[in-house]
């Protein structure tokens, strides 16, 4: 216990910070720093920090307002670590420009980002919605809005350089992708504000052009837009917003009075950066890297956010009971995941009911009926594909049983059938497997890529092949000559790689493997067809296993990504809060890194698996 100096209790604004007055004994000071107060979702976000920390006792928050500077927030962050605070939660004014202020802060305490992520992993945790899906199911919405017929879309931007604007910008491109009759005609700019949009926007609707829909990236400017709309005499106009904040002026009740056709709830994240922060400062086990926080469409018909499976009752003395079907044993990964999450079980006192699995979709949907016949309390389970669960998880539903996803993700029509996920970000390692490559050959003539793919339709071998193209599909440089499926085994690899280099093929400079196991039986085959890889061939692949470090020691592989199969502490943590009540982000992203062969030796003896 310390006392507060130099504080105030509640909010502070560092333009403008008097005199603080006495106060009781502190365990912990959290420093906000805001990117502006100008934006309603904004300081809905300081409101929620503050409600939260108001029901902790000892917990005191300052909180800072950079108007939307980055020079000032900068400053702002030295500010709050020169009054003392044991933790920082930062919503940046700009992703880029606060990078080196947040690794700055990073050095001395935790740091909490939220909304707006900062570039590399020099933080704590970051908490934020997934944009691009938010922009996606927009897209999607329009589409069946529009109907048949199609239409003319304005789009209006909160700034074209923002992460949140590109990737909900993105977003909803993609839910209009197979709509060749819907026409994107026009994108506006209005700084995330009211006022703007209804300037920027009343010459377009006095114009008379033809608007059939009008996309906002968030609600004020969406009001802003109905407001420019009725001047012009043009209400009929349905118009979409997001952040879905409560109040009367806020996007839930515009929706329940028709001005809004729909918006998107945002969870601002402020009460789950008070109790993760809280969680970090008492070193608690299984903090992730990333939060996405759930989010949800809001219409008239579906005015609330869906409901899901609540917590059974407490029952003192009684151990959780949770069922894990496993996919199987294929990889060193797979084998090491088994291991953590048995370990993380007994040592948090669950009783875990284990199915190994066989690498088949029948034995694992056998499993979770078994798991749904003995009644646990929560269900986990890595899907070996992607598609095919709506009727088991149904099931689950039905009997009260909430489902968690680990390591694999779902493509399901009815996302509230499981209540998070958790594991990797697999789009993101296919990126920075492809971030490497782009990096180690800046210049020269054009090479040829042969890609290994893991198990077909799974959710690690779509996303990463996903990242990869994303990062070199349009570079002149490279040439994906050939995409061979492995399985994500070792002997799937060798296979593969033996056929493929027996037959006649084009010639390739670059192998690219979704996993280390079948990078590793790669491997073999290139050698004993006479070919040097690391040198002749440069190896890339994704897990960061002991023996893919083993292999950059020996000059054999040139990097890999990690993707950590220790994601047992992880899903005890998740698995705790929700018997306690708390409500579940959409998803919870590992930490991890990228491993270049240079550094293997010394980074070598610190792996875990």
């Amino acid at each position: 216990m310390r006392a507060l100096t130099g504080l105030l209790v509640a909010a502070v604004l560092t333009a403008c910070v008097p005199a603080p007055p006495a106060g009781p004994e502190v365990k912990f000071v959290l420093g906000v720093s805001q990117a502006n107060t100008t934006e309603p979702w904004r300081l809905s976000v300081i409101a929620d920090i503050q409600k939260e920390a108001a029901t902790i006792p000892g917990l005191r928050v300052v909180v800072t307002d950079a108007a939307d500077s980055v020079l000032k927030q900068a400053q702002d962050l030295d500010h709050l670590l020169g009054l003392g605070c044991d933790l920082l939660i930062v919503s940046p004014a700009e992703a880029d420009g606060l990078r080196q202020a947040v690794d700055r802060a990073y050095e001395r305490v935790p740091v909490i980002v939220i909304d707006r992520a900062v570039e590399g992993y020099n933080y704590s945790l970051y908490l934020g919605p997934d944009n691009r899906r938010i922009g996606r199911e927009a897209g999607k919405y329009v589409s069946a809005l529009l109907g048949k017929k199609g239409g003319r879309v304005l789009e209006v931007l909160g700034r074209r350089d923002s992460p949140p604007s590109l990737d909900r910008s993105r977003g909803f491109r993609e839910g209009l992708a197979d709509r060749p009759d819907t026409v994107l005609f026009n994108r506006v700019e209005a700084d995330w504000l009211q006022d703007k949009a209804e300037d920027v926007l009343t010459p377009v609707f006095a114009s008379k052009e033809r608007v059939d829909v009008v996309f906002a990236q968030n609600d004020a400017m969406a009001y802003g837009a109905w407001l420019a709309a009725r001047k012009a005499g043009r209400q009929g106009v349905p118009i979409l917003g997001i952040d879905g904040l409560a109040g009367p002026e806020g996007g839930l009740s515009l929706v329940q009075k028709g001005i809004f056709a729909a918006t998107f709830n945002v969870p601002t994240g402020g009460k789950e950066a008070v109790d993760y922060a809280l969680d970090i400062l008492n070193k608690v086990e299984g903090i992730p890297k990333k939060i996405i926080l759930r989010t949800s469409i809001v219409t008239r018909e579906v005015p609330n956010l869906p409901e899901f499976v609540t917590p059974p009752a407490p029952r003192p003395g009684v151990r959780p009971r949770l069922g894990f079907a496993q996919v199987g044993a294929e990889s060193v990964w797979r084998q090491t995941n088994t291991e953590s999450i048995r370990q993380a079980a007994d040592k948090a006192g669950v009783d875990l009911l284990f199915d190994p699995g066989d690498q088949t979709q029948a034995r694992q949907i056998a499993a979770i009926r078994s798991f749904i016949q003995q009644k646990v309390d929560v269900i986990a389970f890595s899907p070996i594909v992607e598609h095919g669960w709506d009727q088991v998880l149904t099931e689950a539903r039905a009997a009260g049983i909430p489902v968690i996803l680990t390591d694999r993700r779902l493509d399901t029509v009815d996302p509230s059938l499981w209540l998070t996920y958790i594991g990797s970000d697999f789009e993101e390692e296919g990126r920075r497997a492809a971030a490497w490559v782009a990096a180690r050959f800046p210049s020269g003539p054009e090479r040829g890529i042969v890609e290994i793919r893991g198990t077909e339709g799974s959710s690690p071998a779509v996303d990463r092949a996903l990242g990869f193209r994303e990062v070199l599909g349009t570079n002149p440089k490279f040439s994906i000559v050939a995409s061979l499926p492995g399985d994500f085994t070792r002997e799937g690899g060798r296979r593969v790689m033996a056929d493929y280099l027996r037959s006649p093929h084009a010639p390739f400079q670059i192998l690219f493997a979704h996993n280390d196991d079948m990078a590793l039986g790669a491997i073999e085959s290139l050698k004993a067809a006479g070919l040097k890889p690391g040198s002749d061939v440069m190896v890339v692949s994704v897990d960061a296993i002991r023996q893919a470090f083993e292999a950059m020691v020996r000059g054999e592989l040139n990097c890999t990504v990690e993707c950590t199969p220790l994601l047992g502490p992880q899903l005890m943590k998740i698995l705790a809060d929700f018997l306690k009540g708390k409500t579940l982000p959409w998803q919870y992203i590992s930490s991890e890194q990228v491993f270049p062969a240079e550094t293997a030796k010394q980074t070598i003896e610190g792996r875990k698996y």
